[in-house]
């Protein structure tokens, strides 16, 4: 009876203190919520103010994707700083905006050692930033060292500035990948891989040591067409050529200091002071005295002014709706239905999306936006059956490449009424593999046995405890042949190519996107506007309709959104050896997002770094 009395009495005590620490913290997490509220309602109605003779700030820096990220709702407990994203259009649209907007006087692209928007979006955001010139708006850039991606967008500025310790690096591009067959046999982890198509490089980092000839051959090709893009961009804007930009390239390199404003590179040279004295000079603020150093003059920035402008396309007033879908990330197999994860496209929540959109009598025609290297054949196909059917029911689809729509991204979009990407974008990669890792070798190192039973012979061919035979990967060789054999179909079918046609251009091989216009991947060069345009036309809705974008964010998210601030994420750059360790870690993130159920993938060059 005492041990009774004393268990029971041990127990009570423990139940108290339980619910009296779940009460505190639930206490603090409702503290945190209240604050949380009280800050946002502080903050309704309080929209950023733009005032006469503002200067609009673009920090390259400035992470700008295609669509919003979700918050995670633990932030509102947690206090956690989360910055609101973006997006391309928001940037776009702001842009194109402040060319016409009175109070804004002139543009300042704020240079930075790492980009925050990709190849293809600096080229939708290029006519944008042109509508300034147009206007008879002043354009400055400023930057103490110009990489040529950077210099890319800054070359459309009227008036180029450089630190006198500056300096314009124009050497070229350089593309590497990480190689780790050795490591992987150093750790005794064994990988076999079951592939078609010559150019499908995707398993190389991982069985070789070095670059294959046909991917030192895909890569210097689609390298190449980069590199004449970004000169061409460059040169025009500047009254050169590209030759001469080339030239500087094989010769120099590098154009310090005053020798870049000799060779037409840059405009003037300065420090930051004084390109803040010139950017007071157009704002009237030259004789006023600075009180602030961080608010040198009077300015908003990009993602601050974004917020202040309507969307002239989703505000209009139509019983007709153009749906803009983002798919952005690699390709997963599953999904619930809710777009719970930001950069990964499950299979079936993006079907789904896309099965709602079909059933709904508002929805006319359909722009997928597509940003995706790729990822599980299966779930490619389940969204490729979407688009299907979006197309049956007479509702024209047309996709809307961004930086990269490669593999599975280039499935999901070769049956759609018309592709349009930009030229840098990266596509193609029309090819299949699949990985197979083996630990025996690493448990034999460290003490560690597997064994089982089974009740036929292929039942543990999927095992990772030992290698597979001659025999099951012949069996899982077929497995990737059927694939790839209906890669090609769909191409021919979509994009009315015969087959030997297709297989000839396909092989896994990436290709930039002005190459796959020439060859007949996609359909024209443009961006996200000149698909709605091109989707509006198919679907012949004249000036009746409006667009609407989806995802659509959850009452949650909606919720979260109004609470938060609207900073935005900047690109950070790494020291060499942390940048190596970092892409490590992508590799190993990106190979446990492999989830198909048939071991199949369609993904782009594993990590295809540009420098």
């Amino acid at each position: 009876m005492r041990q009774f009395l004393k268990y029971t009495l041990a127990s009570l005590t423990g139940s108290i203190l339980f619910c009296l620490l779940l009460g505190f913290l639930l206490t603090l997490g409702a503290v945190g919520l209240v604050g949380v509220i009280v800050a946002g309602l502080g903050k309704e109605g309080d929209a950023p103010t733009v005032e006469k003779d503002t200067v609009l700030v673009y920090d390259l820096s400035t992470v700008i994707p295609d669509s919003p990220e979700a918050i995670d709702p633990s932030a509102l407990v947690f206090g956690t700083q989360v910055p609101s994203e973006l997006t391309l259009r928001q940037a776009v649209l702001a842009l194109e905006e402040a060319a016409t907007d009175d109070r804004i006087t002139a543009l300042y692209l704020k240079g930075s050692t790492a980009l925050g928007a990709g190849l293809a979006s600096q080229t939708e955001m290029q006519p944008a930033i042109e509508a300034f010139q147009a206007a008879g708006k002043p354009v400055l850039a400023y930057d103490i060292s110009w990489s040529e991606r950077e210099y890319a967008v800054a070359a459309l500025a009227d008036t180029i500035y450089l630190n006198p310790f500056g300096e314009i690096e124009m050497n070229g591009l350089y593309a590497e990948t990480m190689y780790q067959a050795d490591a992987l046999e150093k750790l005794g982890v064994g990988v076999q891989v079951t592939r078609v198509g010559r150019y499908k490089s995707a398993v190389e980092p991982l069985i070789r040591d070095t670059m294959s000839p046909e991917e030192r051959e895909q890569t210097q090709r689609l390298l190449g067409d980069v590199w004449q893009n970004l000169l061409t961009t460059a040169a025009a804007p500047r009254d050169l050529t590209a030759q001469q930009l080339q030239n500087i390239a094989n010769t120099k390199g590098f154009l310090f200091g005053a020798e870049a404003e000799t060779q037409q590179l840059a405009d003037a040279i300065a420090y930051e002071d004084e390109v803040i004295t010139a950017l007071r000079e157009l704002t009237g603020e030259k004789d006023e005295e600075v009180e602030d150093s961080d608010l040198d003059f009077r300015q908003i920035s990009l993602a601050g002014y974004a917020a202040t402008v309507d969307d002239p396309l989703t505000s209009r007033r139509s019983d007709n709706q153009v749906a803009l879908v983002y798919a952005e990330g690699p390709i997963i197999d599953g999904g619930d239905g809710d777009f719970s994860q930001t950069g990964i496209i499950e299979g079936n929540t993006l079907a789904r999306q896309l099965r709602q959109l079909r059933q709904d009598d508002e929805v006319k025609a359909v722009v997928l936006r597509v940003n995706s290297p790729g990822g599980s054949a299966t779930a490619s196909e389940v969204i490729l059956r979407e688009v299907q059917l979006l197309r049956e029911a007479g509702k024209p689809v047309v996709v809307s490449m961004g930086n990269v729509a490669a593999s599975g991204g280039y499935w999901i979009a070769s049956q759609a009424d018309a592709i349009l990407a930009q030229p840098t974008t990266i596509t193609g990669s029309i090819g299949v593999y699949g990985i197979f890792l083996n630990l025996e070798e690493l448990g034999t190192k460290v003490g560690v046995n597997w064994d089982g039973v089974k009740t036929s012979e292929l039942a543990d061919i999927f095992s990772s405890t030992r290698p597979k035979t001659a025999a099951e990967l012949a069996i899982l060789q077929r497995s990737v042949d059927a694939i790839y054999d209906s890669f090609l179909d769909r191409v021919a079918e979509g994009r009315d190519l015969t087959r030997p046609a297709v297989a000839e251009l396909a092989q896994g091989r990436v290709w930039s996107g002005q190459a796959a216009l020439d060859l007949g991947l996609v359909d024209e060069l443009g961006g996200v506007n000149a698909a709605i345009a091109t989707a509006v036309e198919l679907a012949e809705l004249g000036d009746d309709w409006r667009l609407q974008e989806y995802p659509e964010p959850s009452e949650l998210q909606q919720f979260l959104r109004g609470f938060f601030s609207t900073e935005v994420a900047q690109a950070q750059t790494h020291d060499p050896l942390t940048a190596q360790v970092l892409q490590f870690v992508d590799d190993a993130q990106i190979l446990r997002a492999l989830n198909d159920p048939r071991g199949v993938y369609m993904l782009m060059p594993y990590q295809f770094v540009v420098k």
